[in-house]
C-alpha cells in the first residue's frame, strides 16, 4: 500500500491495545520533554523497546483544535527593533500562549502583524489584554479580526 493509499482513523484511547498506547505516551513524553530519549521514555512506561519501534511510525497523537478558545488580533507595529518582542512578552505573562504569528515587511514605517492565541489560561480579560497591548510603545493599532 502506497502512502497515498493509506487511510487514518480517530479512535479512543481506552479501546487502543496497551502496546499502541504506550507509544503514542512514549512519542508524547519525547515531543515534551519528559523523557530524553527513546530508551528513558520505554523504561518509564515499562515496555519493550522493539514495540515502540514497531508501531512509532503509525501512530499519532490527535490534537483537537475545537476545545481552545483562540482568538486572532491584528496589530500595526511601528518599525523599531524590539516592538514584536515586547507584544510577545505581553501576552506571555499574562498567559496568553501565541499559536501562529504573521507579520509583513513594513511599508513607510509600519508593520501588520497577525497573531492567534490560545486564551484558556488567560490571566487578564481579553479586553484588558488589548488595552495592555496598546500602551506599548510602538503599537499602533490593536483589534480583534477574529475567534475560534
Amino acid at each position: 500500500m502506497t502512502e497515498k493509499e493509506k487511510k487514518f482513523y480517530i479512535v479512543r484511547e481506552d479501546i487502543l491495545p496497551e502496546s499502541i498506547l504506550k507509544t503514542a505516551i512514549a512519542k508524547e513524553m519525547l515531543a515534551n520533554g519528559d523523557a530524553n530519549n527513546i530508551i528513558e521514555a520505554v523504561d518509564k512506561l515499562s515496555m519493550a523497546r522493539s514495540t515502540f519501534y514497531k508501531y512509532k511510525d503509525g501512530v499519532f497523537s490527535f490534537f483537537n483544535a475545537d476545545s481552545l478558545n483562540i482568538i486572532n488580533i491584528s496589530l500595526l507595529l511601528k518599525h523599531i527593533p524590539g516592538i514584536l518582542s515586547q507584544v510577545l512578552n505581553c501576552v506571555a505573562l499574562n498567559k496568553g500562549n501565541i499559536l501562529t504569528i504573521n507579520q509583513s515587511l513594513p511599508l513607510h514605517g509600519v508593520a501588520h502583524v497577525t497573531l492567534s492565541i490560545s486564551v484558556d489560561e488567560l490571566t487578564i480579560t481579553i479586553d484588558e489584554l488589548l488595552s495592555t497591548l496598546n500602551t506599548i510603545d510602538g503599537v499602533v493599532n490593536v483589534e480583534i479580526v477574529g475567534t475560534s
